[in-house]
């Protein structure tokens, strides 16, 4: 993976979201909020006290092929990213790593007020983040079987689910999108977006 700088892209629709890296002891009130809140359940951190998430984001912090950040919608912080390598973490003998594989996380800030449209827009600024990267071929997740939401966000984007696999704390669905499956699939995102303003229907 190559050195993170600062990320952005704006939403036609919803403005401009970005990211940047993670400060572990400056953001972990606001991790610990997120984390652990009732909506982050798939996140697995819902018993841990802010020191430990502290810990936790430390741990990644110092990692050499994982990486953490804080996306921001409109310059306030509104999503938790990573970034990883799966040959050497999460996914090391439970599938076959290619030259350009990066994994990654999202988590979207919990809201009582939800808007339209946004998680797909994180995950769309997410996914355009570690294409940023040329030498990236393929993003490569693995979401716990039972989270319907995530799976349907990931075919909008172009993932194609490939087998089930144990992890030690989930059964995940091992999920892949290529470079091109992406590029289509925000193409076709545009045209619908375009049709509806026109009232065209497909």
């Amino acid at each position: 993976m190559t050195p993170f700088s600062r990320f952005s892209r704006t939403d036609d629709r919803l403005g401009t979201f970005a990211l940047r890296a993670l400060d572990p002891a400056a953001d972990a009130t606001l991790l610990h909020g997120w984390v652990t809140h009732p909506k982050a359940s798939f996140w697995m951190m819902q018993e841990a006290d802010e020191a430990e998430v502290a810990t936790e984001y430390r741990r990644i912090d110092k990692h050499p092929h994982h990486d953490a950040f804080i996306g921001l919608h409109e310059g306030r912080p509104a999503f938790l990213a990573e970034r990883y390598d799966p040959a050497k973490v999460e996914l090391v003998g439970l599938y076959e790593p290619r030259p350009g594989d990066v994994g990654m996380h999202f988590l979207c800030a919990p809201t009582d007020t939800p808007v339209r449209g946004f998680t797909l827009a994180v995950i769309t600024t997410v996914m355009e983040f570690c294409f940023a990267d040329p030498a990236v071929r393929r993003v490569v997740v693995e979401p716990d079987v039972r989270n319907t939401a995530v799976h349907a966000l990931n075919a909008a984007v172009g993932f194609e689910i490939v087998e089930r696999i144990a992890k030690p704390e989930k059964d995940a669905y091992l999920s892949i999108c290529p470079r091109e499956r992406f590029e289509a699939a925000c193409a076709e995102g545009a045209v619908r977006a375009v049709r509806a303003t026109q009232g065209v229907t497909r």
